[in-house]
């Protein structure tokens, strides 16, 4: 059981006042990108090394970790994984971490199926909220304690509102909003059921609601960075999140955000710290309770609270409410989130939300077949490919399409090889697959060539792009010519559209080339090399 939670908080507020509050916070975060890898080393001292995989949201905690190492002289290595991967890593009971530290509990629910886990503990707290301008609020008049979540929908429907989201099946803001929208939709303070999945009326106001989205993103870290890059109205994510955002857009002398609670559609992220247990590990679990309970701490939970988050109780303290309501944050508000359904249902409306739910996507893959993949690299493309185009692999990952979804296969060289379009979710993915594995490589390199025909793909469907999430996704493992470089950034700024370029760099790809294509097209770039088919389930997250 969880010694510090927002369950036992909001039970002692239910005894005290009689309120009427359904709170457990069942999700689990992303915090990062799905099938990403990144770690960090807090290494002061000798002993053992205490391993923790984490959802990125922690990375703003980095400093009080470190803190933490040298004080102690001790050794911790945290690793940045998505949610869903932590989860299914979970449910296989072999674990190769000592800690599991996820934005919430529900992964940790939904995967120990072998009770692997012990001393699990909530560290802090973040409601999932809309951050819409201020300008935007007010013009929409939701600027107010009592907004709804039709209320948001009706101005989606009328084209007033577009926002940013993570993706519900790779992050836990985008998980937990979309299953708080569901709840909501159901009906205000009611347990989403698996019938509720199949009501005509939900089904088209969550479609109508999910057509608002503009840009979707892996992680709720990147989808800030989007933000900032970007000319947008309004994203989903954490509070804690939009207050550092906040932070840097008015460090920039922009227009901040109002974070926005629809009453009945709130849900929380309450980063809930887990040991695993296991024979060998007596040293570790000791260093690990060190670790949790300095966490508790109320000088660290200070520290927590100061960068936007709630203490592990879901509660700010007196001295640091200005840390919220200078952003119009009201400090005073009882949040009632949403009772999260049983494991069951939640799998299914994620499964409902790739193939039948979210927007269509409309994805051009650029493919290099040039010489330098012959062998390996082609092979492990292939592998990679089959994991989002074979539709028995991509339902593994949840990352299947809609029937509506439009693909698009550019291979190219020194010049374009092959073209061709594949519709839907199943067998013309499937024929698609097959026709790539046709395909011989050989020859030189010219991305930008490939490029501007995908460009020219997504300008001959400019009136209809609205209903997609459209998206490039180029793979490459080589330096390319540029004689058509030039000409290929100035027709993307000419369009006027905003399409993101993903990446994937593999072999000795130039990773300068790809980044000039991420800052271009506000995307970024993922790295192949040492594991090609997670890169490409990661792209896929963003689209």
């Amino acid at each position: 059981m969880m010694r510090r939670s927002v369950s036992i908080f909001l039970a002692i507020l239910l005894i005290l006042g009689g309120l009427i509050l359904v709170g457990c916070d069942l999700f689990g975060d992303n915090g990062g990108d799905s099938g990403s890898h990144r770690k960090v080393n807090f290494t002061t001292g000798s002993g053992p090394l205490l391993s923790i995989v984490s959802g990125s949201e922690n990375k703003e905690l980095e400093p009080i970790l470190s803190k933490y190492t040298a004080k102690n002289k001790v050794k911790i290595e945290v690793t940045y994984l998505g949610s869903l991967d932590i989860m299914n890593m979970l449910r296989t009971g072999s674990v190769p971490y000592d800690a599991l530290w996820p934005a919430s509990s529900m992964w940790l629910t939904m995967g120990d199926k072998k009770r692997i886990l012990k001393h699990t503990s909530s560290i802090s707290n973040t409601p999932i909220v809309f951050g819409i301008t201020e300008s935007k609020a007010r013009e929409l008049n939701l600027n107010r304690d009592d907004v709804k979540l039709r209320d948001i929908i009706d101005v989606i429907e009328r084209g007033k509102l577009s926002f940013a989201m993570t993706s519900a099946t790779q992050s836990n803001s985008g998980a937990s909003s979309y299953l708080a929208f569901l709840t909501a939709l159901a009906g205000e303070g009611e347990v989403l059921q698996d019938a509720d999945l199949d009501d005509p009326q939900l089904v088209e106001e969550i479609k109508t609601l999910l057509a608002g989205v503009n840009r979707s993103s892996g992680s709720s870290n990147w989808l800030v960075d989007l933000f900032l890059e970007g000319n947008y109205d309004a994203m989903v994510n954490y509070e804690a999140l939009v207050i550092s955002a906040n932070e840097k857009l008015r460090a920039a002398g922009r227009e901040t955000l109002v974070a926005i609670y629809p009453k009945d559609a709130i849900s929380l992220a309450d980063s809930p710290l887990a040991f695993v247990s296991g024979s060998g590990r007596e040293d570790k679990e000791k260093l690990f309770l060190d670790l949790q309970n300095y966490l508790l701490e109320e000088s660290t939970q200070r520290e927590i609270v100061a960068t936007g988050r709630r203490d592990a109780y879901g509660r700010i303290y007196a001295d640091q409410k200005e840390v919220f309501t200078r952003w119009g944050i009201d400090t005073e508000r009882i949040l009632a989130p949403i009772t999260m359904p049983r494991a069951e249902t939640v799998e299914r409306a994620l499964n409902l939300y790739q193939t039948s739910f979210k927007k269509p996507g409309y994805t051009v893959y650029v493919l290099d077949y040039s010489g330098s993949m012959i062998g390996a690299g082609r092979t492990q493309m292939l592998n990679g490919l089959a994991e989002l185009l074979l539709e028995n692999r991509a339902r593994q990952h949840l990352l299947q399409g809609t029937p509506k979804d439009r693909s698009y296969f550019i291979s190219f060289n020194s010049g374009i090889i092959d073209t061709f379009a594949a519709m839907g979710n199943s067998s013309e993915l499937e024929n698609a697959y097959n026709r790539l594995r046709k395909i011989d490589a050989g020859g030189g390199t010219d991305m930008y060539i490939a490029l501007s025909a995908a460009l020219d793909i997504f300008e001959k469907d400019r009136n209809e792009l609205s209903k997609y999430q459209p998206a490039i996704v180029v793979l490459t493992d080589g330096v390319s010519a540029t004689s058509w470089k030039q000409e290929f950034f100035d027709a993307y700024e000419a369009t006027g559209l905003d399409i993101p370029i993903f990446s994937i760099t593999y072999g000795s790809a130039d990773a300068s080339q790809l980044e000039d294509l991420a800052q271009l097209s506000r995307a970024r770039v993922f790295d192949g090399r040492k594991d090609l088919t997670a890169a490409f389930k990661s792209v896929k997250g963003y689209n």
